[in-house]
């Protein structure tokens, strides 16, 4: 019996410090993508979860313990603690 091993990769938070941030804005904040335009055509075409779930809306709202997903690589939304 073969077993494999898959590396989990892990999380990239994305540090907000307003209450959430737009998935399309989250995308270019990540430096995922270099446009608004390229964010859109992403989501529109279904590569990215939000979630778990696929998301075609690119004005979702993301809130602090929100992920996305995009190729594989899963972000988290955090706050930026203030001192």
């Amino acid at each position: 019996m073969k077993v494999t091993v898959k590396k989990k990769i892990p999380e990239i938070s994305v540090v907000i410090s307003t209450e959430f941030i737009k998935l399309q804005d989250a995308m270019k904040y990540a430096n995922i993508v270099y446009s608004g335009g390229e964010a859109k055509q992403l989501i529109l075409d279904e590569q990215v979860l939000v979630n778990g779930e696929v998301c075609t809306m690119r004005g979702k709202k993301l809130r602090p313990g929100d992920r996305f997903t995009f190729q594989g690589q899963t972000y988290l939304i955090a706050i930026h603690e203030h001192n």
